[in-house]
């Protein structure tokens, strides 16, 4: 079913009768009193060409409309609901890697038509712990392992209960038992869409060092979609240091194991990352070495629920990890000019296991605030190495984002 940004506005109009006021006494008057309603529009146009298939445009926008109630007794309720709309009225590209088959052959852009619930929550709050009941959105840390794909207009969320404890001094819990996961490909996707999960998420962080944050994490993943158990269901424990920056230098490492979770055969592989953070004046300079490890070219470390187009370039080249693994070194240089902020990077890709060149990216970025909308401008360009299944691959991509 589709909806535009009409439809948004009305229901906008109605919502924004409700008056804000002070803490609710009654469940009624906190779905009125201190409520809050957003309205964000998102529009973007997004051209991919890759060897070997027709290339691919799209010109999307997603109209988001989000509410937020009072507090009454500790207890709250949210909700968001999203709808992307092709702005041509004729989606001539594939919105996934399989499962398409009104646009064969041509470059994927993961922006299916459709309208969903983006989120649905009920919360209670107290000075040190809140829960959450429903659909949610669910990042930790950087979102390497579990994020929210915010960069697709179809946002990923989970359907679950999350749990986040302050107790003890300096220390921050979160827990999350998962039962599915919304993905960016669409719920009408049959062999892309929604994954079914019986899974566990545990992260731990402590502030209390003066020289930068400690944290541990479990991510115990049960996906029971057959097609996609075999290579998405795993067991991780890992550690991560965020170091405090001086001004100047700032440095992160990180390192994980994964497991089999009994779905498959058994495999073992291992996740490393050593990154260096210079600012100097308004550059910001970024250099880094992350390694998604291979159980002796058999098996490919794997983050399934991670914010995928945050790493490895944003040609999205490696969504799956290839089963000989990828060693992805990196630099980055940002600088802020005129108001806008300018990003430069460079990867070069190659094997964990053997001595595979996979190919190099460069990926710029510009992104400028004007009033209450956000432009940005953004391309990619993958050269190929010596794995002929990576194509040679570009994107381009203008946005611009309203909130209201």
């Amino acid at each position: 079913m589709k909806k535009n940004a009409i439809h948004l506005l009305s229901a906008v109009t109605s919502l924004a009768c409700l008056v804000p006021a002070v803490s609710a006494k009654t469940f009624t008057e906190s779905m009125q009193q201190g409520s809050v309603v957003k309205v964000n529009f998102r529009t973007r146009y997004e051209d991919v060409s890759e060897d070997g298939l027709k290339d691919s445009d799209a010109l999307t926008t997603r109209s988001r409309l989000s509410y937020q109630s009072g507090a009454w007794n500790g207890f709250g309720f949210s909700a968001e609901f999203d709808d992307v709309t092709e702005l041509t009225n004729k989606v001539d590209y594939r919105t996934a890697p399989a499962g398409d088959p009104n646009n064969p052959g041509t470059a994927v852009i993961a922006d299916p038509e459709g309208t969903e619930v983006n989120q649905a929550f009920i919360s209670y709050t107290t000075f040190n712990n809140q829960i959450k009941y429903g659909r949610q959105r669910l990042v930790l840390d950087n979102a390497r392992f579990v994020g929210n794909v915010g960069w697709r207009q179809n946002e990923q969320t989970y359907d679950g209960i999350s749990f986040t404890n302050k107790t003890i001094r300096y220390t921050n819990v979160t827990y999350a038992y998962i039962k599915n996961v919304n993905r960016i490909f669409g719920e009408n996707n049959v062999s892309q869409g929604d994954h079914n999960h019986d899974s566990h998420v545990l992260n731990l962080s402590y502030t209390g060092f003066e020289a930068g944050k400690l944290i541990a994490y479990a991510y115990l993943l049960d996906v029971e979609n057959p097609i996609a158990a075999k290579g998405l269901s795993n067991d991780t424990f890992g550690v991560r240091w965020q170091s405090a920056t001086d001004g100047m230098f700032a440095y992160n490492l990180e390192y994980a194991k994964q497991k089999d979770a009994g779905v498959a055969g058994a495999f073992d592989a291992d996740y490393f990352l050593a990154e260096g953070v210079l600012s100097i004046s308004r550059f910001v300079f970024t250099l880094g070495y992350e390694v998604l490890g291979s159980d002796e070219g058999k098996y490919g470390f794997a983050t399934p629920l991670a914010t995928l187009h945050a790493f490895q370039g944003w040609a999205d080249k490696f969504l799956n990890t290839p089963v000989a693994g990828i060693e992805d070194k990196y630099l980055n240089v940002g600088m802020s000019a005129a108001g806008a902020q300018f990003l430069v990077s460079y990867h070069q890709f190659d094997s964990d296991e053997g001595d595979l060149d996979y190919g190099n990216e460069i990926d710029f970025s510009v992104s400028k605030k004007i009033g209450s909308v956000v432009l940005t401008a953004k391309y990619a360009d993958f050269s190929m190495g010596d794995v002929a299944s990576f194509k040679d691959t570009s994107k381009f991509w203008f946005m611009a984002d309203w909130n209201f």
